[in-house]
């Protein structure tokens, strides 16, 4: 297992490992403090391009039969829009053994139909002239196109057993900790816990994508009679519980991470995130300054995850596979046989489309999902089971990536 550098941007591997039992280290709020034995899957931010490339990763996750597999799906930002509808639509999905046929139609289809639309600037306009702030808009577009009136409560598991426990992640600006949105629970470690909270799964889903400074932050009102007494630590006061601001996932944990790693052995973890990039000479009004500092914290905290994930693969403390955006299929991933044909220069301009909830041409949605699933493809197969079989063509083999 080594570290690669490719595009500017620290690439991670991992080796082919069995499962073991490693120590757990606990911080204040966890829930579990033993290691599960099942496989968790973690989906990064980055926008309708993350959004679009985990569908891909789902995609072949249910066509090797993997889906009912995982036990967790943690989400942050664009991930969770894609997670969101996974976990609406899972009681609708026609398994056939361990593989939904209806795939595309219940969970595909519908993200690409998102993305076919520009959410973010109406939204900002709107935001800027009407009253309600922009993320009331972003929620009210999640709402048309994707969720409807849902809440977390309508998440239908019929069987807990061979389906994943999904939990939205996004940052509470008051607590500076996690938000974590589950059907059974909604969890600030500090300020306190609310059982079968009744959040839309849009105002969820608008919470964890909320990147700052445009989109943030989600404002969801409670009674401090909602939570649960003594659920939290030291911010249980009703000032905190009566109004919760929140801001994007990926502020605090921009891979996902933080709500499966003291939980499980084997991580899969899909980063969609973006690069960044030098600047020789950056912008110094407050606007663009602000912005630029943002990134240069996104990409600190995206290093530390990534450096957590490749050292406890290294100590053998955690197994499964790293796979990002922006990894070189034939460099760092390349295995035999691989019959799905990505190049560098390719699915480098994938990786470089901009960070927006902004539309996309379908050929480039296709090509975001075949890309998704081939990278997974090779993932899996070289660094966690090698006896499942290859991928013999994308999703959409017209558009290839």
């Amino acid at each position: 297992m080594t570290d690669q550098h490719t595009g500017g941007e620290s690439e991670i591997q991992e080796g082919k490992q069995g499962l073991r039992t490693g120590p757990v280290h606990s911080v204040p709020g966890d829930k579990d403090q033993t290691l599960d034995e099942g496989i968790a899957l973690c989906l990064s931010g980055g926008g309708f391009r993350a959004m679009l490339f985990h569908v891909g990763v789902l995609w072949r996750l249910n066509d090797i039969g993997w889906l009912p597999r995982l036990k967790r799906i943690s989400s942050v930002s664009g991930g969770s829009i894609t997670a969101g509808i996974l976990a609406m639509n899972w009681d609708s999905l026609d398994f056939v053994t361990s593989t939904a046929g209806n795939f595309k139609l219940k969970v595909a289809d519908p993200i690409m139909n998102l993305a076919a639309r520009t959410i973010d600037i109406p939204a900002g306009l709107k935001g800027i002239f009407w009253f309600g702030g922009i993320s009331k808009y972003i929620t009210s577009a999640y709402r048309k196109y994707l969720f409807g009136d849902k809440t977390l409560q309508d998440i239908t598991i019929k069987d807990p057993l061979n389906s994943p426990f999904f939990v939205f992640n996004a940052t509470s600006v008051q607590s500076g900790v996690l938000m974590r949105f589950t059907k059974p629970y909604m969890w600030d470690y500090r300020v306190g816990e609310v059982k079968n909270p009744k959040v839309e799964i849009a105002e969820a889903v608008a919470a964890s994508s909320a990147f700052p400074p445009f989109l943030s932050p989600v404002t969801l009102k409670f009674e401090p009679s909602d939570f649960e007494p003594n659920s939290g630590t030291d911010m249980q006061d009703d000032q905190y519980r009566k109004k919760i601001f929140l801001s994007d996932g990926g502020v605090y944990d921009n891979l996902g991470l933080e709500t499966v790693w003291k939980n499980y052995k084997t991580v899969l973890v899909s980063d969609a995130g973006g690069m960044f990039s030098p600047e020789e000479k950056p912008w110094r009004n407050w606007l663009c300054h602000s912005y630029r500092t943002l990134e240069i914290i996104d990409n600190q905290v995206r290093s530390l995850r990534k450096r957590q994930v490749v050292d406890s693969y290294k100590a053998k403390i955690r197994f499964g596979s790293y796979w990002s955006i922006r990894t070189e299929l034939a460099k760092d991933y390349a295995v035999s046989p691989s019959l799905l044909d990505c190049p560098f220069v390719e699915t480098t301009k994938l990786a470089n489309i901009s960070t927006r909830l902004g539309r996309l041409d379908r050929s480039i949605q296709e090509k975001l999902v075949n890309w998704g699933y081939a990278l997974t493809d090779c993932a899996i197969r070289k660094f966690v089971d090698p006896n499942v079989p290859p991928a013999t063509d994308f999703p959409f083999p017209a558009s290839r990536v």
